[in-house]
């Protein structure tokens, strides 16, 4: 009689715990299992970008009255100020894309490498002088590299930007880094926070990194990257590194980077407050750690859903379908061998998001052009998909 009451009693507990489980929010389970690092990281980009617009705002002073080029605001880029982050915390890289424009007496001309094959990795930036005679007359003290007398351009001994940041007619990525870093040594002094915090400049060819110490040793480390605008666009011919093995040091990398920054923007303004379209994101970039797909995959694989589920329905109570489309929208990219490119011959681009005309008249892009040429490469993506 006690083993029957037993019995009779487990199977009473395991019904209203399967009961229970079936009653609890599930989506809210898994969502406050997530790595959400977002508050200090959100705090953490305030600080690097109010550091960095000092550093420039002290920079630009320095060199107003230069050949050297015009530093516009900084823009934070990349998943740090997007809103989520496949590193750890104390890894993380703070990237800010830094404007640059042609200095007066100069213009810049960007040639695009090949507009059959967008965006173009090979793409250079000419520099030409250009008649300063008509400001000359107005401003009394303006130089024309074009017409000004050999003896008065000596005498005077400020060098145009051909003379210092370019490589024949072009603009130079390490001369133009270099010279960054330079300026950042120089004028990190002049910042109060130079008094609490120790700033290093790391070496690189195409960017300028800063290792920063703050008062309690705790170590940022911040990566600024140059750009030209291409037209009115959000588009950029920039400073980031390429795929290719060696990149010469003429060769800008046509870049998407503000106007994906630009998209989160407008999705994070129209998008409810308790939104979890972000905690997506997180999760999906710590899941395909250490496999075959990059959070960037990822991440456009997310673009597209954003633009066609309506934000409304990314709230925490569909956060498992949500991840579910996206593993599922994943699969069927492979399977058919295709991810397009989120901007490239996107017309449902947010109006938010300007895209330079190349964009909207180009042919998708295939991100996925490799496993269709490679059946083995399909294949292992394939398994790494019924993985995830």
């Amino acid at each position: 009689s006690s083993e029957e009451e037993s019995s009779s009693s487990d199977d009473d507990q395991q019904i209203n715990n399967r009961n229970r489980f079936e009653g609890r929010d599930e989506g809210r389970i898994f969502a406050e299992r997530i790595q959400w690092p977002v508050q200090n990281i959100q705090i953490n980009c305030q600080v690097m970008m109010s550091m960095v617009g000092d550093l420039l705002y002290f920079t630009r002073r320095s060199v107003s009255n230069t050949y050297f080029p015009v530093l516009h605001p900084p823009i934070g880029v990349g998943s740090v100020f997007e809103g989520w982050t496949p590193l750890e915390e104390y890894n993380i890289v703070y990237r800010i894309f830094v404007p640059i424009s042609a200095p007066r007496g100069h213009s810049f001309h960007l040639e695009l490498g090949n507009k059959e094959e967008l965006p173009s990795k090979n793409s250079r930036i000419r520099v030409e002088l250009e008649c300063t005679c008509a400001r000359e007359q107005s401003f009394g003290n303006v130089l024309c590299f074009l017409h000004q007398p050999e003896e008065e351009l000596r005498r005077n001994r400020e060098p145009n930007l051909l003379q210092t940041l370019c490589t024949g007619s072009y603009l130079d990525v390490h001369k133009t880094s270099f010279w960054f870093q330079q300026m950042m040594k120089a004028t990190w002094k002049f910042l109060p926070e130079s008094a609490r915090h120790h700033i290093g400049v790391l070496p690189s060819r195409r960017s300028c990194k800063l290792r920063m110490f703050d008062a309690f040793d705790r170590i940022r480390f911040v990566e600024l990257i140059f750009g030209v605008q291409q037209g009115d666009s959000d588009i950029f011919l920039s400073s980031e590194n390429t795929d290719a093995i060696f990149t010469p040091d003429t060769v800008w990398l046509q870049s998407c980077t503000v106007a994906e920054m630009k998209f989160f923007q407008y999705i994070k303004a129209y998008a409810p407050q308790d939104s979890y379209h972000l905690r997506c994101m997180q999760l999906c970039a710590r899941i395909v750690v250490g496999r075959d797909f990059t959070p960037y995959v990822l991440k456009t694989v997310i673009m597209h859903l954003l633009n066609t589920i309506p934000l409304e329905r990314w709230c925490r109570r569909e956060f498992l379908q949500r991840m579910d489309d996206i593993m599922e929208y994943l699969h069927c990219c492979i399977v058919e061998k295709r991810l397009d490119h989120f901007f490239l011959g996107n017309k449902e681009v947010p109006d938010e998001v300007t895209l330079h005309p190349d964009f909207l008249t180009s042919s998708p892009l295939n991100l996925f052009q490799h496993m269709a040429e490679d059946p083995n490469v399909h294949a292992r993506a394939l398994r790494e998909v019924q993985y995830l």
